[in-house]
Parts: structure tokens; C-alpha cells; sequence
């Protein structure tokens, strides 16, 4: 199994590096645009939640044929899939990540906070070559 993280700034611009960050860890072929859209949604939420002056982490962990990502922020508050109103704007990031991956839920962690994470069924994940940054 390989496993990378990175930690993220509280800004808005932090939910498309992560989203990036996770697309050059895994090559995840057809299950790309799934993975790229749940950690869209995971690190808008951690964003949302992360206190002032705090960043949120992303852990991705590939083996063979499975691909996890995990989002940490130190907020506060259980994540739950909400029923929001057609007319609602927000309030559909965690049905987009139940109907997208393959399983997700919530861990503790150390520390305040939680961990979200949602695991993606692969044909074949091959962590890339690693390249100097």
C-alpha cells in the first residue's frame, strides 16, 4: 500500500490543489471523475468546518484495486447525508459522495475533529512514479 498526504490552507483555492494533489497520487482510470468530484465535495466540507487559522489534511491510500481518500478537519459536528429542498444551495456534498464512491463514513482522529473518507473500487491502482516537487 502506498500512502501520501498533504496539508491544505483554510481558502478556497485549497479545495482545487487538493483535488489535484489526489489526481497525480493515483491513476485511477474510468473512476478519475469520481474521485475528483468526492474530494471536491469532502474538501469544500473540511473548508466549511476547519477553524480560523487551521488547515485540513488529505490522505490518500492506493492498493491494488482500491483507492481511499480521507479528508481531516479540526470542526466540530458528526457529517450526515442531508435532504435539502430543490431550492436549497448547499447541502448536497455527501449525497454526490454516497452515490459516487464505493463505500464512505467518519473516523475519529487525534486531536479535534474528524476524519471523512470514501473508498473507490479500481481496476488496477498504480501509484505513479514519484516526481520532484
Amino acid at each position: 500500500m502506498t500512502t501520501q498526504a498533504r496539508l491544505f490552507a483554510r481558502s478556497a483555492r485549497s479545495v482545487g490543489r487538493a483535488r489535484d494533489f489526489v489526481a497525480a497520487v493515483v491513476d485511477a482510470g474510468d473512476r478519475a471523475d469520481d474521485i475528483r468530484v468526492c474530494v471536491s465535495e469532502l474538501a469544500t466540507n473540511a473548508l466549511r468546518h476547519t477553524p480560523v487559522g487551521r488547515r485540513f489534511l488529505v490522505r490518500v491510500a492506493v492498493q491494488p484495486h482500491l483507492v481511499q481518500v480521507e479528508v481531516h478537519d479540526a470542526g466540530g459536528g458528526e457529517p450526515h447525508v442531508c435532504a435539502p429542498a430543490d431550492t436549497d444551495d448547499r447541502g448536497r456534498g455527501l449525497l454526490l459522495v454516497a452515490a459516487l464512491a464505493d463505500d464512505w463514513g467518519t473516523s475519529a482522529r487525534n486531536g479535534p475533529g474528524k476524519a471523512v473518507w470514501a473508498t473507490f473500487k479500481v481496476p488496477e491502482a498504480e501509484p505513479p512514479t514519484p516526481t520532484a516537487t
